[in-house]
């Protein structure tokens, strides 16, 4: 497949020539030549460590090129700092949620550049306006909200809207609908439309290709620090734009199916209440299966599993694990039964962000490396380096802070953490949140080669080709409570959202 050439800088809202950029003797961008045009969506793919993030912190003067040029209308630009690119039309909208939870909405809107009427912050004029910015990109939120008070979703359209206060020629927007409800993404989708036909340069990072497809009007791919080409989204299907992100054929994403496990239940769960009520249900999970939970966000989902595996309050007529009968859950005691639980909030309760690999690896399973009082640091390092392998988390040293790992690398890490008790069933939330194609082949397999061992694992997954191409039985929640099982050819997209969203009840799930 051919890599069409540059456009014209001249036409372009933002043009880079040969951008690089090295930290020490490590270069992780390499000669990128890139032109982003008015009024279309460019959207950047790549898998974790590809190159993305550094790519916008240079065009967003976040950071400095070691070589190359930025153009903007033709002409030659370095910006010293983030503030001069805002001030020339270029405005970064981080992944990340960096706002000042006890503002005011309008607060953090304006932080920084507050309006003034004879000398006195015009709180009256920044709410004015800031009530026109959320009517924008669909919030609800009042300009006088406190930010703390808000769910992520809602910050993270708080941040988009920020942009929206200035006219921009060029907006980037890092992994936006990483924490939207599926209502909520349609509902920035059309916002970034909306920037478009307004004549705005969108540059789109995103992992969901399926988002890049629907979106973009161009698409360029990172790997490993170099550009590897740029294409017209309508030229590459979501295989082929795969595909170039890791530079092979990807034959199967997902392994081959088991089929429905007939053995014996290895977890029976009969009436588990969650938090007095928030959510309820029985289940059973078999040797050698993927039990697939679906359902909207909001639904129980975790709540449900975290309340089993002791991290909420929950009271069950009865659990059986193994054969062995559990009349209240809590954390130790269902770990040291075999079920453990891995949170789909890696970086705020999965892992510690800024430790090293070794205690973020063993700190589930303190007793398997420490058998004594005291640390015993050989064994830690012998446990990481049979898990860096095992698990291929790619680390720039060991010794690193576990938030200097891209996103796929702290997953696996984090994966590697509850396999280090030795489980006989995992409960694994979002497994592949944030997580780039590479990544998500790997941890599918992972999961594959875990269960055909005679263990269970339970996958809660929002992405429904996650759950049509994993899952043995897929279980749907809504409010609180399974309305649905599916197996065999029933388990499709269709039938998961009609479950997930209709009103109609239909087969209990569990059995």
């Amino acid at each position: 497949m051919d890599k069409p050439a540059p456009t014209n800088a001249e036409a372009s809202a933002l043009s880079v020539r040969g951008l690089s950029k090295c930290y020490g003797l490590i270069e992780v961008l390499r000669g990128v030549t890139l032109d982003i045009l008015e009024g279309e969506v460019h959207a950047i793919i790549g898998e974790n460590g590809a190159g993305k993030s550094t790519l916008m912190k240079l065009l967003s003067g976040h950071t400095a090129p070691t070589k190359g040029q930025l153009f903007m209308a033709g002409k030659g630009i370095r910006f010293a700092d983030a503030a001069q690119a805002e001030a020339a039309g270029i405005v970064l909208v981080h992944q990340e949620i960096l706002l000042a939870a006890d503002l005011t909405v309008a607060q953090n809107l304006f932080l920084g550049r507050e309006l003034t009427r004879r000398f006195m912050v015009d709180d009256r004029a920044m709410n004015r306006r800031t009530a026109e910015v959320l009517a924008q990109v669909g919030s609800t939120a009042l300009p006088t909200d406190r930010v703390g008070d808000q769910p992520l979703a809602q910050r993270q359209l708080f941040q988009i809207a920020r942009a929206f206060l200035d006219d921009r020629k060029v907006v980037i927007l890092d992994e936006p609908t990483a924490m939207l409800a599926n209502d909520e993404v349609e509902s920035l989708l059309q916002i970034v439309r909306d920037l478009r036909d307004r004549g705005v340069a969108v540059l789109y990072i995103s992992h969901k290709l399926e988002e890049v497809e629907a979106l973009a009007d161009r698409v360029t791919v990172l790997r490993d620090g170099d550009m590897i080409g740029t294409w017209p989204v309508r030229d590459l299907d979501q295989r082929q734009m795969a595909e170039q992100m890791v530079g092979r054929k990807l034959d199967m994403l997902y392994p081959p199916k088991r089929g429905r496990a007939d053995a014996d239940p290895i977890l029976e769960v009969t009436e588990l209440v969650v938090d007095y009520g928030a959510a309820s249900g029985s289940l059973v999970v078999r040797p050698g299966e993927v039990l697939g939970i679906g359902g909207m966000i909001g639904a129980g989902r975790t709540e449900f599993f975290e309340g089993l595996t002791g991290l909420r309050p929950a009271e069950a007529h009865r659990i059986v694990l193994k054969g062995r009968t559990i009349s209240s859950p809590n954390v130790k005691r269902m770990m040291e039964a075999g079920l453990v639980y891995l949170t789909e909030d890696r970086k705020g309760k999965g892992l510690l962000l800024n430790d090293r690999l070794g205690p973020n690896l063993t700190l589930q399973a303190l007793d398997a490396v420490n058998p004594g009082l005291q640390l015993d640091r050989r064994r830690e390092m012998h446990a990481l380096d049979h898990a860096v392998e095992e698990y291929d988390i790619r680390a720039r040293s060991l010794g690193m802070d576990v938030g200097n790992l891209s996103g796929g690398n702290q997953q696996k890490l984090l994966l590697a953490k509850v396999m280090m008790t030795d489980p006989s069933v995992v409960v694994i939330d979002e497994p592949t949140q944030g997580v780039d194609i590479g990544n998500k082949s790997q941890i599918y397999k992972f999961i594959d080669d875990f269960v055909r061992t005679g263990k269970a694992c339970v996958v809660i997954s929002s992405e429904l080709p996650e759950l049509v191409g994993l899952a043995d039985r897929v279980l749907v929640m809504r409010s609180g409570r399974f309305v649905a099982e599916l197996d065999g050819t029933d388990i499709t997209e269709e039938n998961i959202v009609y479950a997930a969203a209709s009103s109609g009840r239909t087969k209990e799930g569990g059995a």
